[in-house]
């Protein structure tokens, strides 16, 4: 039974090594995320997943242990997925970009109460597909709890990587209203067309915490909705 959520975006620029001279710009967004860190810990889980977005196809496993980096971003950080696994770790597989930035997280908050895994979910990943697998990560734990990596859209100003979409904000606005009162209905319903069109990378992630949510009536809060370099970054705690 999912007893406790936290959603976060997944840029690398949160961590300050890789942002350099424009750490401060996500200052706000990075206390966010401890912030919904914290509610994760409070509710002192049997089991941490960590969810976000892969590059690969379909689904990634990625066990407790597994190691990554940000050195393809220019600098020498390298993270693990909790505490050290043994044949996890030195194993060849590393933790896509989005479980990398949540491994920074975890490692900054100083997690070490219940034991972690990690899953890449495809972006292109069907909603039904999705809601199946969280109902799945739900059923694992009596107390559960789920970290969510993910952006919203990525094309909300002129310079943004995705360009200006007069679609963006709208989606966004509902992309939060819904994160951050943990509807999970509306998360469900998503649109994975308008959402890659948009270049939402979280959509699949979000998707996973709707069906690990469907049977746990969570209370959402959402803690930080902004869009810096204009892609759409929102943090939200769930308990």
């Amino acid at each position: 039974m999912l007893v406790a959520a936290a959603v976060c975006p997944c840029p690398p620029l949160l961590v300050p090594e890789v942002a350099a001279g424009a750490a401060a710009e996500l200052d706000a967004a990075r206390a966010a995320c401890m912030d919904a860190l914290g509610v994760l810990a409070a509710a002192r889980p049997d089991r941490l997943v960590v969810v976000g977005p892969a590059e690969e196809s379909g689904l990634g496993p990625c066990p407790q242990g597994t190691r990554g980096s940000f050195r393809g971003f220019g600098v020498d950080v390298d993270v693990r997925l909790g505490r050290d696994e043994g044949a996890a770790a030195g194993s060849d597989r590393e933790l896509p970009t989005s479980l990398v930035v949540a491994a920074w997280l975890l490692e900054r908050t100083g997690w070490a109460d219940a034991p972690i895994e990690g899953l890449g979910v495809a972006e292109p990943l069907a909603p039904e597909r999705c809601i199946e697998v969280g109902r799945e990560i739900a059923a694992r734990a009596e107390r559960m709890a789920l970290l969510v990596m993910g952006d919203a859209s990525a094309c909300r100003t002129l310079k943004a990587p995705g360009y200006l979409d007069e679609r963006a904000a709208p989606f966004d606005a509902e992309v939060a209203r819904a994160l951050g009162s943990a509807d999970v209905r509306a998360i469900e319903a998503l649109d994975p067309d308008l959402a890659r069109e948009l270049r939402a990378a979280g959509r699949s992630a979000w998707q996973v915490l709707a069906g690990a949510a469907e049977d746990a009536a969570l209370a959402g809060s959402l803690l930080y909705e902004d869009a810096p370099y204009g892609v759409g970054y929102v943090v939200a705690s769930w308990s």
